[in-house]
């Protein structure tokens, strides 16, 4: 691991067996210049977001710091470099926007542990109370995990159905082939403990410990990212154990509103967000063929947003807008899959979704955009990144988050 090394792409399947440091830098550099270059959000500023290593967590941070100049928290489940390897993107993530964070005179602290453990909530307390100003004005909860560990047990969540078995087909990113895959139907045990893994109730026990420790400013608010998606994806999905964990999830943040507007004057919100590519996002069964039309679609009717324009609409749209009125649904919840699920869209995939093989899906669909986005992930198809320079591998080693 001493010698400067060249780093290549190494994909398992739909895993990403490593990244590239220098292009996940480049990739949050050039996230930061667009957001500089947009309106500034008027919103919070002293932000707590658990899980900020990837996807819309890491979005969030970036959008919030950047355009609404915030000081933030981030709490994600990364690993470093070792014997083993390089380390996870989200490590070097959580460096660089740190770095870049500091450079704009901002408090950008990091931990890296398990968001499911009372240990890591009360260190986070303490740090809030004792070096970030004592309170937060807003908590993100955007965790993405498979397993979570409690004193009273250990729970695994499953990818599969409620109602009968699924057959579709998904993208396989290593070997770039369009596979058939039988989705099963869960049991009773599996989706409880799906709901237990990606529910609401580590939502609602970060806000408690939160509360009682009276770290949440007057006026805070929460928000949890969910999805819903169409009703091509609805059996998956939204009727699909992954859906029923949403759906407590959408419970909890109904209860937590009630319990924050009664206490705070402040507020929970589930926000439903688009399909989009992340590390979360390839693992579901018969989805991807679906997101990589709909990269197709969205981009042809110029709609298209990736997790850092989403988030930059989220806030300063809908949560925070100008008129200071938050953009709500009739179900008080944040929309922004409205461009996803516009009529327009859904027409021309409902059109062109039945046409798709494994001989023609590169064509049809986006899959070049697709599999350019999860390796923008991990630093690689970077724009401007010299991926045959030699990487500095002792320099990377001394770099902690």
């Amino acid at each position: 691991m001493e010698q400067p090394m060249i780093i290549s792409p190494q994909l398992t399947g739909n895993v990403a067996r490593n990244c590239h440091p220098l292009g996940c830098q480049a990739n949050l550099q050039q996230q930061v210049n667009y957001l500089k270059q947009q309106p500034a959000i008027q919103g919070a500023k002293k932000v707590l977001i658990l899980g900020a290593s990837s996807g819309f967590g890491l979005a969030s941070r970036l959008s919030l710091a950047f355009a609404g100049h915030a000081d933030t928290i981030g709490l994600s489940f990364e690993r470093g470099p070792s014997e083993k390897g390089l380390g996870t993107a989200g490590w070097y993530n959580n460096i660089y926007f740190r770095e870049l964070a500091e450079q704009q005179g901002l408090i950008a602290k990091n931990f890296i542990g398990d968001a499911f453990s009372p240990a890591m909530r009360a260190e986070v307390i303490e740090y809030i109370k004792s070096q970030f100003g004592g309170q937060v004005d807003l908590v993100i909860y955007s965790l993405a995990t498979g397993k979570r560990h409690t004193e009273s047990g250990q729970w695994q969540s499953v990818l599969k159905t409620t109602d009968q078995a699924l057959s579709g087909y998904s993208i396989n990113l290593q070997t770039e082939q369009l596979e058939p895959q039988t989705v099963e139907v869960a049991s009773s045990e599996e989706l409880e403990a799906t709901c237990k893994v990606m529910g609401g109730d580590e939502w609602q026990n970060w806000i408690d410990a939160l509360r009682q420790a009276k770290v949440l400013a007057k006026g805070c608010t929460t928000i949890a990212y969910s999805y819903v998606g169409p009703e091509r994806t609805a059996a998956i999905y939204r009727d699909g154990t992954i859906g029923r964990a949403k759906q407590h999830l959408h419970a909890t943040a109904l209860s937590l509103d009630k319990q924050l507007s009664q206490e705070l004057q402040g507020h929970a919100y589930a926000c439903v967000c688009k399909a989009l590519v992340t590390k979360a996002s390839v693992y579901i069964p018969v989805m991807s063929p679906y997101i990589a039309l709909l990269y197709k679609v969205m981009k042809e009717q110029g709609l298209h947003e990736e997790c850092l324009e989403q988030s930059y609409r989220l806030f300063s749209q809908h949560l925070y807008p100008q008129n200071g009125v938050v953009k709500l649904d009739e179900q008080q919840q944040l929309r922004i899959d409205d461009y996803e699920l516009s009529s327009a869209v859904q027409q021309q995939i409902d059109q062109r979704y039945p046409l798709i093989t494994s001989d023609n899906f590169k064509q049809i669909t986006d899959f070049a955009g697709y599999k350019q986005a999860f390796l923008q992930l991990n630093g690689f198809a970077v724009e401007g990144v010299d991926y045959q320079q030699a990487i500095n591998v002792a320099a990377l080693q001394a770099l902690q988050p």
